[in-house]
């Protein structure tokens, strides 16, 4: 049985937590700026960003189903293992419906999404200013949700490997020797 990700699995995972880890913040910094060509800025690398999310996010899940994960330690609780393993679909899951629900909300308030502004990805709805709110809040709603999943899920991790002592973190983190 093996005890660390594949290279890939670490990779995918760690980019993927750095976009999301900067586009969190910057979602919430553009929303409240004056509208200006920053703000415009920054609302493009913010969709980038999802769009690129998503797109890691299913090499990422096709990857997992090809190489599974190694096993959860045999002594932890079945309790906190079956937590664990509903926090991980929970954040595949966000990390699908979060950029969809952005791409409905341009879609729905007229604004189109152009991926590195080369690639132009068709909207998805009419545009319907009404909707567009409401799919505004519900895109900020998932958002506080996918925060709050990833501190419980940041707090685990460094909980199993500074207290616990198993050696959860580093199975997913780079080789670095002050982790063993």
């Amino acid at each position: 049985m093996k005890n660390t990700y594949t290279t890939t699995a670490k990779a995918l995972h760690w980019l993927i937590a750095v976009l999301i880890f900067c586009m969190i913040p910057l979602g919430f910094v553009m929303t409240e700026m004056d509208f200006s060509p920053e703000k415009l800025q920054y609302y493009s690398w913010h969709k980038w960003a999802g769009v690129s999310v998503f797109l890691l996010s299913l090499i990422r899940l096709v990857w997992r189903v090809l190489n599974p994960p190694p096993e959860l330690p045999e002594q932890m609780n079945q309790l906190l293992k079956f937590l664990a393993h509903i926090g991980h679909y929970a954040l595949y899951l966000l990390c699908f419906i979060i950029p969809v629900s952005g791409w409905l909300m341009s879609s729905a308030k007229g604004v189109q999404t152009v991926w590195f502004g080369v690639l132009p990805i068709p909207d998805l709805l009419a545009k319907d200013k009404a909707l567009g709110a409401q799919l505004a809040e519900l895109h900020e709603t998932l958002n506080w949700i996918l925060v709050a999943i990833l501190t419980v899920h940041v707090i685990a991790a460094l909980k199993h490997q500074f207290i616990d002592k198993d050696n959860l973190l580093s199975r997913i983190l780079p080789k670095l020797s002050f982790f063993k």
